[in-house]
């Protein structure tokens, strides 16, 4: 194992320290492990909490600030931040106006948000909801889920959603929101190589080098099926089939095309499968209103990328086209 690191138990707690220092804008509570912002709680404003395992970066933390997230707590690599963080985090969000929880549909996640939510309602009268992504096309079931997994669509709920809340919606209209969002998201990925969890220091699970796992999730779960490596072309025709045959992309409103580095996979890469990603919709008849290139929910150092499309509508694009002003997003201020 060849990282950055000092000592693996101490590879979060490390990761939150450069990232106080690097940016200042934010709060980070290193008791708790929780990013918030500086001005948490905005009064009036539902608070927007999301986390989870670490090792997905930029997501979550990266994601906090004005127009997403007011806070996001991390947990170790790869697992879930535990209940107490999650309840101290949803009381340094609420404004008064309730406070959503933003959660990937992986068992651990739903099971302590949920506990959370429940906790900090009983303990402080906040209204809390509960919203859960599960937007992969590639699995029903998985190591870690029942039903579908959380993915890329995560970043694009949380996004949208943030800039519903910043316009002052109650939290059954951001609520509303996200579950559509989620609704109209399907996502696929596919690893070139595995990652290396820390605390393991080996691979977790073994490619060749003429091989590649299609529909792979962000902890390196198995996907659909281990195939051969194949051109760029004929890899997001593979990631594309199953997401277009569930969905109907077609419409005006036009699709959102995320192509995401799972942490890996060089810009140049990225670049080109978004180039195939364009072709194989124009072919479609599935027109790009707004797009998104680049590594924002990553595995690691795992070699991939997946695909995600959003069918959007025009609050959709405003919403997306909003200011935002976070670490790993910022346009418009």
């Amino acid at each position: 194992m060849k990282k950055l690191i000092n000592d693996p138990a101490d590879v979060v707690a490390d990761a939150l320290r450069g990232m106080a220092a690097a940016h200042p804008e934010l709060a980070v509570d290193h008791q708790n492990k929780i990013v918030h912002r500086a001005d948490a709680p905005v009064r009036g404003k539902v608070g927007l909490l999301s986390g989870g395992g670490s090792g997905h970066e930029p997501l979550h933390g990266g994601f906090v600030g004005a127009g997403m997230l007011d806070a996001a707590c991390a947990g170790e690599v790869f697992t879930s931040p535990v209940p107490d963080q999650i309840v101290e985090a949803t009381k340094k969000v609420d404004g008064g106006a309730g406070v959503l929880h933003i959660v990937k549909n992986y068992t651990g996640d739903v099971m302590n948000f949920e506990l959370a939510a429940e906790l900090a309602a009983a303990e402080t009268d906040v209204e809390v909801a509960v919203v859960i992504t599960n937007d992969d096309v590639a699995v029903q079931d998985s190591t870690y889920t029942a039903g579908r997994r959380g993915v890329g669509g995560t970043v694009l709920v949380e996004k949208i959603a943030g800039a519903a809340a910043a316009e002052g919606r109650s939290l059954v209209e951001v609520v509303a929101v996200a579950n559509r969002v989620n609704a109209h998201s399907r996502s696929m990925g596919v690893a070139l190589t595995s990652c290396v969890v820390p605390a393991a220091g080996r691979p977790t699970f073994e490619l060749s080098d003429d091989e590649m796992e299609m529909g792979v999730g962000i902890h390196g779960e198995p996907g659909r099926r281990r195939v051969p490596l194949a051109p760029a072309k004929e890899v997001a025709e593979q990631l594309l089939e199953p997401i277009l045959a569930d969905l109907d992309f077609t419409g005006d409103g036009g699709v959102l095309a995320f192509v995401n580095g799972l942490g890996g996979t060089s810009m140049l890469e990225l670049y080109l499968m978004y180039a195939e990603v364009q072709a194989i919709l124009d072919k479609a008849g599935v027109r790009i209103a707004r797009s998104l290139v680049g590594p924002y929910i990553t595995s690691l150092e795992m070699a991939g990328c997946s695909v995600t499309l959003l069918k959007m509508d025009d609050e959709m694009v405003r919403l997306w086209d909003a200011p935002v002003h976070t670490p790993a997003l910022r346009w418009g201020v």
